[in-house]
């Protein structure tokens, strides 16, 4: 019998994945990848693996939760050492624990790679640090696109008793997302931070407050994948912010280094 690894490759840069994490990629037979990957990790592969492409786009799976399920456990079974490679962490809205169930399910032996979930590493990159011994004691992980038919969140805890909020997959419901939460208590000058495509060469922040939250993501034509931060953290920003501040320089480097 073989083995599947339920591995957490990180936000984007593919510098961020774990040791144990890259040698779970080198020592597969086969890989079955999220669309958030980045291509160079793939490139780590052995020769000889196979990579099968199961990414998810809103409203467009490539291949259903059901079947990535089936290809895991049949692989497996067949002797195969399986990577399952997800972006963040597998069990942080990555699906793994429904993965991992199954696996149980048939009797095929596996393991959990965690990894950096983008609800701490895409405030890292963008200068706002989740917790502050100043400002924030609490921090919650949140969708922000929930399964049809599934309780709705319980807002008026989020909105009171919770410091920083890290919204995932939340852009298309962002004029909800605002609503409930300035009608459950969050001060409408709250600072917010939309940060699209954290920790890559693609990443960019704008910032406002909660009260124009909606209005700021259409001024800016923000799109997923973006990751919404709630919290007075996000005034840390202006003072903090170094990726980008890099990327700059990077760029500013490269123009002046052309004439």
């Amino acid at each position: 019998m073989g083995k599947v690894y339920l591995v957490g490759a990180g936000p984007g840069d593919p510098e961020l994945i774990t040791v144990k994490g890259m040698r779970c990629i080198q020592e597969a037979d086969l890989i079955l990848y999220d669309r958030l990957i980045p291509r160079k990790l793939l490139e780590s592969a052995r020769s000889d693996a196979d990579l099968i492409y199961c990414g998810k786009l809103p409203n467009y799976h490539t291949m259903k939760q059901e079947t990535i399920n089936r290809f895991l456990v049949k692989h497996a079974l067949a002797g195969k050492v399986v990577t399952r490679l997800k972006g963040g962490d597998p069990f942080v809205y990555g699906r793994g624990g429904e993965e991992a169930q199954a696996l149980v399910k048939h009797g095929v032996k596996f393991e959990v790679v965690p990894g950096i979930t983008a609800g701490i590493a895409a405030p890292a990159y963008a200068g706002i640090p989740v917790t502050h011994r100043e400002k924030a004691s609490t921090f919650a992980f949140v969708t922000g696109h929930r399964k049809k038919g599934e309780e709705e969140l319980r807002w008026e805890h989020l909105a009171r008793g919770v410091d920083t909020l890290a919204i995932y997959m939340g852009v298309k419901n962002l004029p909800t997302i605002q609503k409930q939460l300035l009608t459950h208590g969050k001060a409408p000058d709250t600072p917010v931070a939309l940060i699209h495509w954290g920790t890559t060469d693609e990443q960019q922040t704008v910032t406002g407050t909660l009260e124009g939250m909606a209005e700021l993501a259409v001024q800016y034509h923000v799109k997923n994948p973006t990751l919404i931060l709630v919290g007075e953290v996000v005034s840390y920003r202006e003072t903090l912010s170094w990726f980008e501040k890099k990327q700059h320089q990077a760029v500013m480097k490269t123009v002046s280094g052309s004439f």
